[in-house]
């Protein structure tokens, strides 16, 4: 779940739907936490109000550039804010990981190599970028295997319900988007609840 600013209504209605999926459904949520844009002292009144709430579980995430927000000097990356979290708190601490790289990675050598960095600075899980093809993720897989990167890997997938919000999701992460997906959401695209239909299909068959 993403995560607003500290004392915005979209950070208090974040820890609401937080602990109802908690305390109703028994669902341990997992709530994003960026840090380029924040302090020390922000990170730990946000920490704070999620230690309060029975929040255990982090995304920690650097967050997107932002040309109307500027950045503090506290965190750079990732890394720096899970070695921050694990210094002080007891979260789980999860860190996103990128099957086909992040856009802003040159090559897979060198994000296999930041991506050890963040596990080393303790991050418990890893959390992947949503993708489509499976044999993307397996190789992913088998490459952070050999880069001895053994904590939990878990595929981030997203169920299709818009066409307009995959064609987007594929654009900017940096997603292989197959021909014979592609074929499916453009054959439905138009059909709401066929669409629906076939990206679960997709998603629990392919």
């Amino acid at each position: 779940m993403t995560f607003g600013a500290g004392g915005s209504s979209n950070c208090n209605r974040t820890i609401e739907l937080a602990r109802k999926i908690k305390e109703k459904y028994h669902v341990e949520p997992v709530v994003h936490l960026t840090c380029l844009h924040y302090s020390k002292e922000e990170i730990d009144a946000f920490a704070g109000v999620l230690t309060e709430a029975g929040i255990e579980n982090i995304l920690a995430l650097r967050g997107d550039e932002r040309e109307d927000v500027a950045k503090k000097e506290d965190f750079t990356y990732a890394s720096d804010l899970v070695t921050y979290l694990k210094s002080k708190y007891d979260f789980c601490v999860l860190g996103a990981c990128y099957p086909e790289r992040h856009p802003e990675s040159d090559n897979m050598v060198d994000e296999i190599r930041h991506l050890k960095t963040k596990v080393n600075a303790g991050t418990d899980v890893l959390l992947s970028q949503l993708f489509f093809d499976n044999d993307k993720f397996y190789d992913f897989k088998e490459r952070c295997r050999i880069a001895d990167i053994n904590v939990p890997v878990i595929p981030g997938i997203m169920p299709v319900v818009k066409a307009a919000q995959i064609k987007r999701m594929v654009s900017l992460c940096n997603a292989s988007f197959p021909l014979r997906f592609q074929k499916i959401v453009e054959r439905y695209e138009d059909n709401k609840e066929a669409l629906f239909d076939a990206g679960m299909a997709y998603l629990l068959f392919c």
